[in-house]
């Protein structure tokens, strides 16, 4: 079994004295007992599920939620964070990977670390950290620079600070786009490159992440600040390099293992037209067999990013991850086949980073429908038999369930948005497709009450036109084809949704004003939090849907909800910062709730 917080090091928070004596072998349960109940690892616990069996704050008093303490960290700017909790010390990552420790029970700052970005590294995907890991004394931290860092628990002091990726891959060019595009003279806002957005997970000694922007393709800026991103746009070309998830020795930072998100050898698959669960794709496989001759290299340019923290199985030591697009993004004139292991739910060895299983959702992606949000464990009900899964919300719309042990495909829920030529190909005068690239489950992560066999669901109603472009390049070559993905002007919208595992059919939906991004938090007490990019945290009867209680910031709200007991009080906290890529408002909050003693 792998070290807790509690297991590996014991803090007292007055002075921030490391506590020698009794708390070396401290125990879940001792920790209970003293009153404290931690919020350990990014999805809670290692199978992800984010639900907490805290009952103090219910259905019955939530009415009563106030606010505890708020932080203003002095970095305003996308903000993703899931903090993390232990014996009484909250540990936040903010923007740009500065990362603070705070008591947890009344904000006070213990200590920052400062991060220093390499000079010229230039960020693929903005400034947002979607969290620490906390183990052996130590938290762990993955840079937009491409780096992980380990820091002393105790005070922030840097122990020691490795180079993950080598050096970053150049971004595509703006000037390829043909000469009427509005997109040629916008800003960029980001492009192909290398960068670590996903929170670490520390296992056996080990703490394990993955890189992200390989392949991702040129960031376009809307000229509004309350909009969505402008556009993507993929340029057929000679770009990205191959993704991959690896892990490194806790004490040292020395490399374990590797895992490829692109095998160089079988990358192109079986050049499936199907999937399992019934997905039909429209595609020209004589045209893609032909074009293997001339790009046989096409996988040293294969994307396929790592986006979600992994969830893992302690009873087999396997761990489950999904990955990105392929690389050129929605452009598949130089990448033929399937594309693998790109947009596919990924099974390895925690032990060797040995490839255990795969599940493609997407063969030869063509939308950008990464699996960007985390994987969850549970045991599900069928025919009467209890068995150990894992499932994950698709950008697709669908939230899928395999058998943990081998990958078969097993069931997949009713959509829980709008669906509406979710796998039609782009072409050039422009095909409007939703879920699209936005996603329906973009990267927020879901919360699995195995109890009630429910999920909870944070999506999105966001249209996307794909428009193929062609620009001419002269001396009688082919001309330059690109593909740009645009919102539309069709209203957008969130959805809230309680899905019932047993059937597959939604629960309950609550629709939101603005699309949902960010995630969610139920509890044993009946309840399921989650924020909304106009400001508003919301408290809900996680078994009906009716809404209980919410607060108002000044920010978005686009983070994932922790709870966790300090001296016998239960706190509910969640940063609020917005999203600069939806046109939610930034900021720089930690807020924490509790109930009100009047």
């Amino acid at each position: 079994m792998t070290r807790t917080l509690t297991q590996s090091f014991c803090i007292g928070i007055a002075g921030f004295s490391l506590l020698l004596a009794g708390c070396m072998h401290a125990s879940k349960s001792s920790t209970a007992n003293a009153g404290n109940v931690d919020w350990g690892s990014y999805g809670l616990n290692l199978n992800g599920q984010r639900h907490s069996e805290l009952t103090q704050i219910n259905t019955g008093n939530v009415k009563q939620l106030a606010s505890a303490w708020t932080v203003s960290t002095g970095v305003k700017a996308t903000f993703q964070a899931t903090p993390i909790v232990g014996n009484g010390v909250m540990y936040v990552s903010l923007p740009f990977n500065h990362v603070l420790a705070l008591d947890a029970a009344t904000g006070k700052q213990l200590w920052k670390y400062t991060h220093e970005r390499k000079a010229g590294w230039s960020m693929c995907c903005g400034p947002a950290n979607r969290g620490v890991a906390v183990s052996d004394g130590k938290v762990f931290i993955g840079t937009v620079d491409a780096r992980l860092i380990a820091l002393d628990a105790r005070n922030g002091r840097k122990l020691w600070d490795i180079d993950v990726a080598g050096q970053p891959v150049d971004r595509e060019q703006q000037d390829t786009l043909n000469g009427s595009d509005p997109n040629k003279t916008r800003k960029v806002t980001g492009g192909t490159g290398v960068g670590i957005a996903m929170a670490p997970v520390v296992y056996k000694h080990k703490v394990i992440i993955g890189i992200t922007g390989v392949g991702y393709g040129l960031h376009i800026d809307n000229p509004r600040s309350d909009a969505p991103l402008g556009a993507v746009i993929g340029v057929t070309g000679r770009y990205g390099r191959p993704g991959f998830l690896a892990a490194f020795d806790v004490d040292t930072g020395h490399q374990v293992w590797q895992f490829d998100t692109i095998p160089v050898k079988g990358w192109e698959g079986h050049f499936a037209t199907a999937t399992a669960d019934g997905s039909h794709f429209e595609r020209d496989i004589a045209t893609e067999k032909a074009a293997l001759k001339d790009y046989p290299d096409a996988a040293i340019f294969g994307g396929g990013s790592a986006w979600s923290t992994p969830a893992i199985d302690t009873e087999t030591d396997t761990l489950y991850f999904g990955t990105g697009n392929p690389s050129p993004q929605m452009n598949d004139v130089s990448r033929p086949g399937d594309n693998l292991y790109t947009v596919s739910l990924v099974a390895l060895d925690t032990e060797t980073g040995q490839y255990k299983w795969h599940y493609q959702q997407v063969p030869h992606d063509l939308w950008g429908y990464d699996l960007a949000s985390p994987p969850v464990l549970f045991q599900y009900q069928q025919h009467g038999r209890n068995i150990p899964v894992v499932g994950q919300a698709g950008k697709t719309g669908w939230f899928y369930i395999h058998d943990r042990a081998t990958g078969a495909f097993l069931a997949k829920s009713e959509a829980f948005v709008p669906q509406h030529n979710l796998f039609k190909k782009p072409n050039m005068d422009g095909v409007i497709v939703y879920p699209g690239i936005l996603g329906g489950a973009n990267w927020s992560p879901t919360s699995v009450d195995e109890t009630r066999q429910k999920v909870f669901v944070a999506a999105m109603h966001s249209p996307i036109k794909y428009t193929v472009h062609e620009t001419e390049t002269g001396n009688g070559q082919q001309p330059m084809r690109y593909t740009a993905s645009e919102p539309t002007e069709d209203a957008r919208w969130g959805l809230l949704s309680a899905i019932d595992l047993h059937s597959g059919k939604i629960a309950w939906q609550q629709k939101t004003a603005q699309p949902l991004v960010g995630g969610v938090l139920s509890t044993a007490g009946g309840l399921l939090f989650c924020g909304e990019g106009n400001g508003q945290f919301n408290a809900y009867d996680s078994q009906t849907g009716q809404a209980l209680w919410h607060y108002q910031s000044e920010y978005g709200v686009n983070a994932p909800p922790i709870t966790y007991q300090v001296n016998g009080e239960q706190y509910i906290a969640v940063v609020s910062g917005g999203n600069s890529l939806f046109g939610f408002k930034q900021g720089d909050s930690i807020m924490v709730f509790k109930l009100s003693k009047h």
